[in-house]
């Protein structure tokens, strides 16, 4: 992927970039593999706001991705790799043997015309989908699972890798993107490689209409706010939070620790990624 910088015909296409979608190899996505994906703006089942700054954006399908990659031992073929509106990583049409089709996440390297397995006797390649006790140390992998069976759910955003450091009895410590360490058991699956579509962090979006389109409405800083809208509000000029940053309702907005230590995923963190 490289970065398209646009001319500046209008002050909102000064300093926006692009990506010049260079890897994409069609713009037409497999039907059988689309969901309908309805906009929530925020709200929930009663019509609550519980999510703020959401609303408006452009229509969008949901793709379903395949984090599971349980076809053990059926070779899959890649025939596309297409854009993928729901996230920053590109995708993966994969065609496997006996007739199916499934979208996977696409690792730097892998090609049109790559073929790609997954389960215990894969090889160790880039694409490819192994129990974490197969997977030879300091290899880079992503979308990992967190419970065997369950599907990956770490590492899955652009140019993104974990490293597998070590092996122990029941688990494996592997080293996230983050720097936190943790041990994840030994069965669980993970894929070879580094995510690609590694320049996305560079993108600039130049103008406030390209986040509406994202369905990102604008946000309103706490300290420009009066008092009764906002712990942060009120003040002669320019005056800053007056105490520890809280929520529109008061709660601890930054550094209050929110992860459940009795909670038995964190009892497997070897080193945090903040120190203490």
């Amino acid at each position: 992927m490289a970065i398209k910088k646009l001319n500046p015909t209008s002050a909102g296409q000064r300093g926006m970039t692009k990506s010049d979608y260079q890897e994409i190899t069609t713009s037409t996505p497999e039907k059988s593999l689309l969901r309908p994906l309805r906009k929530k703006a925020g709200r929930n089942n009663t019509g609550r706001i519980t999510c703020r700054h959401k609303g408006g954006g452009v229509k969008q399908a949901y793709r379903l991705i395949d984090f599971k990659r349980e076809k053990f031992g059926v070779e899959g073929v890649v025939k596309t790799i297409e854009y993928d509106p729901n996230r920053n990583v590109r995708i993966s049409l994969v065609w496997y043997a006996d007739g199916d089709k499934r979208y996977i996440l696409t690792p730097d390297g892998l090609n049109v015309g790559d073929k790609i397995v997954s389960g215990p006797e894969a090889p160790i390649q880039t694409g490819n989908a192994l129990p974490l006790e197969m997977i030879p140390l300091g290899t880079m992998i992503h979308n990992i699972e967190l419970e065997p069976g369950r599907g990956g759910i770490m590492v899955r955003s652009a140019g993104n890798a974990a490293q597998l450091m070590a092996k122990e009895g029941n688990y494996v410590t592997i080293k996230l993107p983050s720097s936190e360490m943790r041990m994840v058991r030994k069965e669980c699956l993970a894929t070879i490689g580094v995510l690609g579509n590694s320049e996305f962090k560079n993108i600039k979006i130049g103008k406030a209409g390209r986040k509406r389109y994202m369905g990102i409405k604008p946000t309103v800083r706490g300290v420009t706010m009066n008092p009764c809208d906002h712990p942060h509000g009120g003040g002669e000029g320019k005056t800053g939070p007056g105490g520890n940053p809280k929520t529109p309702w008061g709660k601890p907005a930054l550094g209050a620790k929110t992860r459940n230590p009795k909670k038995a995923s964190s009892k497997l963190i070897v080193r945090r990624r903040k120190t203490r």
